[in-house]
């Protein structure tokens, strides 16, 4: 039996794929934007948001707009290499049904 690919734990979360993947072709988006796009609460994108930057593919820059506190997020280099592995990962144990 062929060795299975290996699956970035930190992206295989539904809601830090998604977030990834909304983060791609962007330069940035705010959290409020996230939150909207994905139906996820404060609380859980938060918590997710911290682990995607702890492990260093999301940056974040906090700063105020109209006395209104704003946080904007980039996904990273590292990020964008660490999402296109897990791609190729996927698509290397799902072969032929893609």
């Amino acid at each position: 039996m062929p060795e299975l690919p290996e699956l970035d734990p930190i992206i295989h979360g539904k809601l830090r794929l998604a977030v990834l993947s909304l983060l791609l072709p962007l330069e940035e988006a705010e959290f409020t934007w996230l939150r909207e796009k994905t139906g996820s609460t404060d609380g859980n994108l938060g918590a997710q948001m911290q682990k995607l930057e702890e492990a260093g593919y999301v940056s974040v820059e906090k700063r105020f707009s109209a006395r209104k506190p704003q946080t904007a997020y980039r996904i990273t280099v590292k990020g964008r290499d660490a999402l296109q592995n897990y791609i190729a990962a996927m698509r290397a144990l799902l072969g032929g049904a893609l």
